[in-house]
């Protein structure tokens, strides 16, 4: 059995050892894990950029990856507590977005500002109890390859963004985009899609 399994396999301990990680009641890691130990479970591309002003909400019991040559820039929050985060190669991650995993984004995608994808739910179930003292459902969701996700736009948990998609501003993704395709709105529907007979982007009515 490895550490790992140890550890998740012993509630005593797992609680022990989430407290040397991450304060009580917070979602951001003890200093101590975002200066050392992230580095050894996390892995950068070369020429990658994480902006200063970032919060890396990340932990080391669950994976962070962000590909070559791409960027998070400034205001931005990317959390992998519940969930990993993949940011694939040549890929641009806008001010100030919120990035809850379980999340991948795929290759040469770019994300403008404001947006929120995440792949954690709360759920609601009793009254009776506090909503926050309630369990979490996570969901992955999956932005693939070349895609352009406009500012404001909420994208949750469980969805699927095909390739060479874009979602318009101010929209609201609550279910899977079909590749080479333009959605808007709240909840976002398809509006066009691109026909490789007549090599145009075509109104769905």
């Amino acid at each position: 059995m490895s550490l790992a399994e140890k550890i998740k396999g012993n509630p005593g301990l797992k609680k022990f050892v989430h407290r040397l990680l991450i304060p009580k009641g917070e979602a951001r890691p003890r200093l101590w894990v975002r200066l050392i130990l992230n580095r050894f479970f996390h892995k950068r591309g070369p020429g990658s950029t994480i902006r200063p002003r970032t919060r890396m909400d990340v932990v080391p019991f669950n994976k962070f990856e962000l590909g070559a040559h791409s960027t998070i820039e400034d205001f931005c929050t990317v959390n992998n507590g519940v969930g990993d985060v993949f940011v694939g190669a040549n890929s641009l991650i806008g001010m100030g977005n919120v990035i809850i995993g379980p999340v991948t984004v795929g290759k040469n995608v770019i994300f403008a500002q404001n947006i929120v994808a995440s792949g954690l739910n709360h759920e609601y179930k009793d009254p009776a109890i506090p909503i926050r003292d309630q369990n979490v459902t996570v969901a992955p969701i999956i932005v693939d390859d070349d895609c352009w996700i406009a500012a404001n736009v909420v994208i949750t948990s469980g969805v699927t963004i095909g390739k060479h998609c874009v979602i318009a501003a101010g929209s609201v993704v609550t279910k899977n985009i079909p590749p080479y395709s333009i959605a808007a709105g709240n909840p976002a529907k398809v509006i066009k899609q691109y026909d490789e007979d007549t090599k145009d982007w075509v109104r769905v009515n």
